[in-house]
């Protein structure tokens, strides 16, 4: 049985635009991120893991942001107040998410869904994909690259959970903060393209 991919997921869609980010840029920042051809194993070692408890790592995420009203305002509707509709829609990308930075080649196809996410986030896309009228117009910078702290270290607990021997956690933890901050660095591009 195939499971339908969340609303808004265009991660295999043929109109997917391209990443202006090369083959070449993308060597450069996994140079910068100390990634070795380890982390990608990790990483797939880690998503047989952190998949199954998808749930249970988006009620932490979500619960982090949900205690933080300047988190929780980038999903506010038209009256201010956290929209339901849309923090489900966005959960459930965001499940994808997990599975995806751990199990997909890192190659053009996911350096162009990156670009879509940033996109997301930026002012060029925020609200637009889920049809949502927000007074949020974009996720500020700041809150984007600070995520990287709370998206990594609450997910050392649950590479635990099944019993791995600790050297096998810190390797997989150390593989998933380079890829997390791999994405926010991607994610960023569209803030200021000309500084990148």
């Amino acid at each position: 049985m195939t499971i339908p991919a969340p609303a808004g997921y265009t991660y295999d869609s043929p109109n997917l635009t391209s990443s202006p980010i090369s083959p070449d840029e993308l060597a450069e920042l996994q140079r910068s991120l100390l990634w070795s051809g380890e982390d990608a194993a990790a990483l797939r070692r880690a998503g047989e893991i952190l998949v199954p408890q998808t749930d249970r790592i988006l009620d932490v995420w979500y619960g982090f942001v949900g205690a933080n009203s300047h988190l929780v305002a980038a999903f506010a509707g038209a009256d201010g107040q956290p929209d339901p509709a849309y923090l489900a829609a966005v959960r459930a990308r965001f499940g994808q998410w997990i599975a995806d930075v751990c199990t997909r080649e890192y190659d053009a196809n996911w350096l162009a869904y990156q670009e879509e996410i940033a996109r997301r986030h930026h002012t060029s896309g925020k609200n637009r994909t889920d049809g949502v009228d927000s007074p949020a117009t974009h996720i500020p910078l700041r809150h984007l690259l600070a995520l990287i702290v709370p998206i990594t270290v609450t997910v050392r607990d649950f590479l635990g959970a099944t019993g791995a021997p600790a050297a096998e956690v810190d390797v997989m933890y150390h593989a998933w903060f380079k890829a997390i901050t791999l994405s926010a660095v991607l994610w960023a591009r569209p803030y200021s393209p000309d500084l990148w």
